[in-house]
């Protein structure tokens, strides 16, 4: 895998990048993503492919990406396929720090240092190249305006991004909530996708150790106060500023 495509993990993460508090959106719920986007993206490399809720590896042959190739080898010594969700939801330590070290190797963000208060060292990311930031934006946004289907990687990218909450950091306030609910509805352009996005909201909702049912258990409602935890059925599969910088949390 050549450098010359951002992998979803990456996407996800200057997607929560927030040029304006300097803070990463959603911190507790980004390591989850970040897993869940480690999947897609291997699934797309044809290295993985979904058996049911599970994940199966199907090419162990390394990607080439570090970062893609250790999660590779993990769900390769499982042996046989490990269900999303308990994937998901294993420990995640670090896995924002981890990215966001990668992306400063691959030049997409520098880290500066600081201090909190005067007294807590600190380490913030400044943004190499915005443009990259606003491009992924767009392509998101393009989706939700036009309503053609999205391609699979920006379908995923969307589903990930409500399922760890984003939409509320992407399109804010009341005028946001119609921009909310397509980028959730576009869940269902995506297969691998939309399990990983439910892997990663049953995670949240502490779910994981309920197996998934069917289709009907699926389309179950979702609570009505809460962002982003509306289900969104499974589709059956056929065939700004000038800076960007982020706290570590």
């Amino acid at each position: 895998m050549g450098r010359s495509r951002r992998t979803i993990p990456e996407e996800l993460l200057l997607l929560a990048l927030d040029p304006t508090t300097g803070t990463t959106a959603q911190p507790q719920s980004l390591d989850l993503g970040l897993a869940g986007a480690q999947l897609v993206e291997l699934a797309l490399a044809g290295r993985i492919a979904p058996d049911g809720d599970r994940i199966a590896v199907v090419v162990p042959r390394p990607t080439g990406d570090p970062t893609l190739d250790c999660a590779l080898e993990l769900l390769r010594r499982r042996g046989a396929p490990v269900r999303a969700v308990h994937w998901i939801g294993g420990p995640r330590l670090g896995l924002r720090q981890t990215y966001l070290s990668h992306l400063e190797r691959c030049g997409m963000v520098h880290a500066v240092e600081g201090q909190m208060c005067g007294v807590l060292p600190t380490t913030r990311y400044q943004a190499t190249d915005t443009a990259i930031s606003r491009e992924i934006r767009a392509r998101l946004d393009s989706a939700i305006r036009t309503g053609v289907p999205p391609d699979p990687r920006t379908a995923a990218l969307a589903a990930l991004a409500h399922a760890v909450g984003l939409g509320k950091h992407l399109y804010p306030g009341n005028e946001g909530r119609s921009s909310r609910s397509r980028l959730r509805d576009l869940i269902r352009h995506d297969p691998m996708g939309g399990l990983v996005a439910h892997a990663v909201m049953d995670v949240q909702n502490g779910a994981a150790a309920q197996p998934r049912r069917g289709p009907a258990s699926a389309a179950r409602p979702a609570p009505a106060a809460r962002e982003p935890a509306g289900r969104v059925p499974m589709q059956p599969h056929h065939g700004h500023g000038s800076m960007v910088r982020a706290a570590v949390h």
